[in-house]
């Protein structure tokens, strides 16, 4: 199993493949589809986004409210099929790598090749255990969304595999 920190991405992307265990640390941002609307149109107004695309590695999770002595709640991945009508458009923007389950559509497989960039998967049905990698975690953004804003995780040894790569290789194929 690799181990990876999230600054180290952008550099390693070209040499990572699909089928590769990881265990990843550093900061990741959680949106879900609902925040990636309003991503969205934050990118279409011009305006700032609360945390800068550069290199970012996005989990497509909404963390649970935490309970009493821990850094979050379950926070295992969403379908990320449903971040696929933005994902292109925030991988244009410098959207390095995300966290999900289960597959992209083909437009958001191009995009993830055409930029370079990673898509992980995380183990699904599995959110209080992934909770456990989490050392922190801060909301950003768009609190009125709930356990669905945006927020900012560290992670320490998240275990991921990689399922589509920068060059098109994809477990799902």
């Amino acid at each position: 199993m690799l181990s990876l920190h999230t600054n180290a991405l952008p550099a390693r992307a070209q040499d990572l493949r699909a089928g590769e265990r990881v265990l990843l640390s550093g900061t990741v941002y959680t949106a879900r589809d609902a925040a990636h609307k309003r991503l969205a149109a934050l990118l279409a107004a011009g305006e700032p986004l609360p945390f800068p695309l550069e290199g970012a590695c996005i989990y497509y999770a909404g963390p649970t409210p935490t309970r009493p002595g821990q850094v979050v709640g379950s926070c295992g991945p969403t379908t990320s099929g449903r971040m696929d009508p933005f994902t292109p458009l925030l991988l244009a923007n410098g959207l390095c790598a995300m966290i999900g389950k289960g597959g992209r559509d083909e437009p958001t497989c191009r995009a993830i090749v055409e930029h370079g960039a990673l898509y992980f998967c995380a183990i699904g049905g599995a959110g209080a255990l992934a909770a456990r990698c989490v050392r922190a975690c801060e909301e950003l953004a768009f609190a009125d969304l709930g356990c669905e804003s945006v927020k900012r995780m560290e992670l320490e040894d998240f275990p991921l595999i990689l399922a589509i790569d920068a060059q098109g290789g994809s477990l799902f194929r």
